[in-house]
């Protein structure tokens, strides 16, 4: 008689308590938060947001977008990365690579790059629900590297005009490179030397910061160390609120030397969803549909490039500070945090390297930094914009030049060469060559030009997998990887031009230690191979089969099958058998 099994209500309970800490992260580590915590949130909350500031406006003009559209887009993910992200250090805002993918895409339309995050934000939420990140595998190590070169490239060498205070340079990189060279005449005295002075000091401080934070300075006591620190970690907020001192008293008598960030909106953005159409300077509706089909392939390259930079940033930083994350868990954040933005007129945001640094340098205990950023941001946003009329062009370039630099890794070239040493083709070079030089044409062409080499080149292993064939009497065939029907072929060509084809035709032991999967299309072609040494009257003989493997091929019910545990045994099977043939 069959029982009917009751759990206890205190199971489900329990069992519904760790569903819901799982997409809901903030219920595991609230409920024993610190006052020792809270001490150290701020303060990291605090010195990132000082960091954001500047940052954020300066990326905004990346994105081709209004300044304040940069800040619009740097609160929302504090809150949100608060609720649902799994890593203390994380911090999402407007970044580089997103900007410039962002202009790419929407070419400085806030009203499209609004709507591009809402989208992407979807995209990004249906991955998770659907577990989707394993897609992410799929770029390559090269085609990152590949692409942050050459962003990094495009995006300094892309302030070099505002360094100049050069007008009228197209966005295209070739015509930009030609024109900005063309008009060096045209450069402003201010703009060049308030740039320049910017980069050095820039320069300096981040100098110094790298060298604390490498050990252990005697000549500074304590309190000067942690004070150079402070100075070194704030540096593009000092720097930019001294270059707009330094404007505003020159404007103040009168005399326009640089050029400024001009006019933009104060208050906070108004809550509310983006429009789904847009209207072009001649007064024609252009529909929800038109835009999409406008965003082409970066509807696609934005969300992944975002969910990858993030992700990785994520896991370096949780590797360093011992703690795990969960990867799907990181791409719902993400992808609500973009679509919530989007009601706050944000452009798409990911994880940023330098913030995040910054946020795990300073000691934050958990998420709950964010949102202390977050308030900065707005308290910016509420009662700083006037100031920000000020801000010279230059010295938010400066800010972007120093941060977009260290991204340029020219030491993986020479890496990728060494752990290619022994071949005589350097494939790892391939996919970073041609995701670097497309990236300059189209950015989003060359990330999907990286990864379809990468494909190819994956998709040739696996059609031309590593076979070893040696002499012991009869032939033995090593297989080195899987099988999959994309080998087929090649093992049957392998096969008969190695053994059906000798004169005499030889015996052969088929070794399939390593073959962990197989699939119908190599049955068939076993089959065939099988009945091909049956009529020229030598063996074929399989050896070490996989347990899951010599399953697949009983079911096969192979005429002729012949398997062994061992090569030697293998051996001594045609050796017997030829024998009798004699």
């Amino acid at each position: 008689m069959n029982r009917l099994v009751v759990r206890p209500v205190s199971a489900w309970r329990c069992c519904s308590c760790n569903t819901l800490k799982a997409w809901i992260p903030i219920l595991s580590w609230l409920p024993r938060y610190k006052l020792k915590w809270l001490q150290m949130d701020l303060l990291a909350g605090l010195t990132v947001g000082l960091t954001t500031v500047p940052q954020a406006l300066a990326y905004a003009e990346v994105a081709g977008l209004p300044v304040q559209y940069g800040l619009y887009s740097a609160f929302m993910g504090g809150f949100i990365y608060t609720v649902l992200g799994t890593s203390k250090d994380v911090t999402l805002g407007p970044t580089a690579i997103m900007s410039l993918l962002c202009f790419s895409v929407v070419g400085g339309q806030p009203h499209r790059a609004v709507l591009l995050s809402l989208l992407c934000g979807l995209i990004q939420a249906v991955m998770a629900l659907l577990r989707l990140g394993f897609l992410l595998d799929f770029i390559s190590f090269p085609v990152i590297k590949g692409f942050t070169c050459a962003a990094a490239v495009t995006i300094g060498f892309g302030q070099v005009k505002n360094i100049l205070g050069l007008q009228g340079i197209p966005h295209q990189f070739y015509l930009e490179v030609y024109y900005t060279f063309y008009k060096i005449p045209e450069a402003r005295v201010g703009d060049v030397v308030l740039g320049l002075l910017c980069l050095t000091l820039l320069v300096m401080l981040m100098c110094m910061k790298m060298r604390l934070d490498s050990g252990p300075v005697p000549a500074y006591s304590r309190l000067a160390r942690k004070l150079v620190w402070a100075v070194a970690t704030m540096r593009n907020a000092l720097v930019v609120v001294a270059a707009s001192l330094i404007a505003f008293s020159w404007e103040a008598y009168g005399h326009h030397v640089f050029t400024i960030t001009g006019k933009t909106s104060q208050g906070l953005p108004p809550f509310r969803p983006p429009s789904t159409s847009d209207t072009t300077a001649n007064g024609t509706i252009v529909s929800f549909g038109e835009i999409v089909d406008g965003f082409g392939g970066g509807l696609a390259v934005i969300p992944l490039m975002g969910l990858l930079e993030s992700i990785a940033i994520a896991k370096a930083f949780a590797s360093q500070n011992d703690y795990r994350i969960d990867a799907n868990q990181e791409l719902l954040a993400i992808g609500v945090t973009n679509i919530m933005g989007s009601f706050v007129s944000a452009y798409p945001v990911t994880g940023s390297f330098g913030r995040t640094a910054v946020n795990s340098q300073t000691g934050v205990c958990t998420p709950a930094g964010g949102i202390v950023t977050s308030v900065v941001v707005l308290l910016s946003l509420a009662f700083l914009m006037p100031a920000f009329y000020y801000i010279p062009k230059a010295s938010l370039a400066a800010v972007i030049i120093c941060a977009v630099a260290p991204m340029v890794d020219y030491c993986v070239v020479a890496k990728m060469w060494r752990i290619r040493s022994r071949s005589l083709l350097k494939l790892d070079l391939l996919p970073f060559f041609v995701t670097f030089l497309l990236s300059f044409w189209q950015v989003q062409y060359g990330i999907v030009g990286g990864v379809a080499v990468s494909g190819v080149l994956l998709l040739y292993n696996m059609a031309r997998p590593q076979i070893k064939v040696s002499d012991h009497g009869a032939l033995v065939v090593e297989l080195n990887s899987g099988l999959s029907f994309p080998a087929a072929e090649y093992l049957s060509h392998v096969i008969h031009s190695h053994a059906l084809s000798a004169s005499p035709p030889r015996s052969l032991v088929l070794d399939c230690h390593h073959v962990s999967i197989i699939d119908y299309t190599v049955i068939s072609e076993l089959r065939n191979v099988l009945r091909q040494f049956k009529l020229r009257g030598v063996q074929l003989v399989f050896s070490r089969l996989q347990p899951s493997v010599l399953e697949v091929l009983l079911a096969a019910e192979l005429e002729g099958l012949r398997h062994t545990d061992s090569v030697e045994a293998a051996l001594l099977q045609t050796e017997s058998e030829n024998l009798l043939d004699d």
